[in-house]
């Protein structure tokens, strides 16, 4: 009974007694979560365009934000080197329709899927052979972002917010409403949808797939690098990254894979969550949440509701 009222029980009580660290867990879970739902988005992004799970967008998290501070270590500007990096997403975005996807066009999801594997571990070895694989520090300085923590006094105690933080949750929320909107009203977002559903009726109303898939690579990449600016700055740049990157999984899996507004429900739930696991439950249980929270809430998903929270129910016809 005492080890029940410990693990179950004990950390409501201690939300209750200190209500001000409760709110300071919960920001903390917030901002993740945001940034957690933009990382998704990358993902749904290409998805909805190809019908294909890309695979390398936790790389290119971490290429994109090697690559502006790789080029900020050799001398150049910090606004010079976010322009080039852009420069250098659109690139990618380029060479990976011109190379990787049009001679694929039509062929089986699978070894598309297989493509972005390659994918990956090709921008592996090339970061790492440019920029090396020590630990990096983001300029956030040069870049304006504002640092230092804002003291709030309240709820009986001091809480803490950083800068950053503030300027990450609204930055990313600006993206996430942003392609929201992108995706629903725009004429290139009717065409995203109709290339997933279909290369070939695409193609027959006129719809440039190399086009649509070079802008969508191209949005997901900008999403790469704005999410690997704020990780980035929240801690070393790194390969590192990758594994925070890879938590849009259970984002996908709980919002939808093809759900813009899945990914941001997606993302909070897993945020908040993994923090408040972490804060309350972590010291009871040895620690470590913070690393299999979000995988074990996505196998509950998976075994009872596997189209996630928005995704189109699976009807099977017999």
């Amino acid at each position: 009974m005492g080890l029940l009222y410990g693990i179950f029980i004990d950390p409501f009580v201690q939300m209750g007694q200190a209500p001000d660290l409760l709110v300071q867990t919960l920001w903390e879970g917030l901002v993740g979560g945001v940034l957690y739902a933009l990382i998704a988005l990358g993902f749904v992004l290409i998805f909805k365009a190809s019908g294909v799970f890309n695979f390398a967008q936790g790389i290119m998290v971490v290429f994109a934000a090697l690559t502006l501070v790789g080029l900020h270590d050799k001398g150049v500007p910090a606004y010079v080197a976010l322009v080039l990096t852009i420069v250098v997403m659109f690139l990618l975005a380029y060479g990976v329709e011109r190379v990787m996807l049009r001679p694929l066009v039509n062929q089986p999801d699978i070894i598309l899927f297989m493509a972005t594997f390659g994918l990956t571990y090709f921008l592996i070895g090339f970061g790492e052979l440019v920029f090396g694989g020590d630990p990096k520090v983001m300029p956030t300085e040069d870049l304006y972002l504002p640092k230092g923590p804002i003291t709030i006094h309240a709820l009986g105690g001091i809480i803490g917010i950083q800068k950053l933080d503030i300027a990450a949750a609204i930055i990313a929320s600006i993206m996430v409403a942003g392609l929201a909107v992108f995706f629903s009203r725009t004429r290139i977002g009717r065409a995203l949808r109709a290339v997933a559903d279909s290369h070939e009726a695409a193609l027959s109303v006129g719809i440039s797939l190399e086009q649509i898939w070079v802008i969508v690579w191209f949005a997901a990449g900008l999403v790469a690098l704005v999410t690997g600016i704020f990780w980035g700055a929240r801690s070393d740049v790194s390969f590192a990254l990758e594994v925070i990157a890879l938590k849009a999984l259970p984002v996908l899996i709980l919002g939808g894979f093809t759900s813009v507004p899945g990914a941001i429900v997606g993302g909070l739930i897993i945020g908040v969550g993994e923090k408040l696991a972490e804060f309350y439950w972590g010291p009871l249980i040895g620690g470590g949440t913070d690393s299999w929270f979000a995988y074990v809430i996505a196998l509950i998903f998976l075994l009872f509701r596997p189209q996630g929270l928005f995704g189109e129910k699976i009807i099977e016809r017999v």
